[in-house]
């Protein structure tokens, strides 16, 4: 049985709000990302374009797997020693990077680029995500979120081939 792929995106997008994460707060990750590539680039554009990553069945896939995995992070129920690496954050874990790069992958070399810049600044929600409040576990998620930024400012971006030039020194 293959699921309906508008199902998998309502899913995939209640997940992402009931985690706390708004399209607007991904809407501004791809305005910092392309603010000095694209002059009149405006919030209502950069959600616009999250919204079209967003229909993507491997986004989905990405979403429900990663955040599925931190719920049962938070929930204690994965096995040891995954339960901890996951729990912790490990940094030599790197599968929840992976997983994230599923996602970039659709839109070409300029969004692993974008996410691998995006992933160490963690500006925005990404920081807050990130933060190892000790209640949740965001080990999957704010990777997620960062993936899905940085393929909405590629997707921009291949939008808008001749905007280099407004590039600032």
């Amino acid at each position: 049985m293959v699921i309906e792929t508008k199902t998998l995106e309502e899913k995939a997008r209640e997940l992402l709000t009931s985690r706390g994460v708004s399209l607007d707060e991904i809407g501004e990750l791809v305005m910092f990302l392309q603010k000095d590539y694209i002059k009149d680039i405006t919030l209502e554009k950069c959600v616009e374009s999250v919204n079209s990553v967003l229909t993507k069945r491997e986004v989905h896939n990405a979403i429900i797997t990663g955040i599925q995995l931190d719920i049962l992070a938070e929930e204690g129920k994965l096995l040891d020693p995954l339960q901890e690496i996951v729990a912790d954050d490990e940094g030599l874990y790197g599968i929840d990077e992976i997983l994230a790069l599923s996602i970039v992958n659709v839109y070409g070399s300029i969004g692993f680029t974008n996410y691998g810049y995006i992933d160490k600044v963690k500006p925005g929600i990404l920081k807050e995500l990130n933060s190892h409040d000790g209640k949740h576990v965001h080990t999957f998620l704010d990777d997620i979120v960062g993936a899905i930024a940085a393929s909405a400012a590629s997707r921009l971006a291949h939008q808008n081939p001749g905007k280099s030039h407004y590039i600032t020194q």
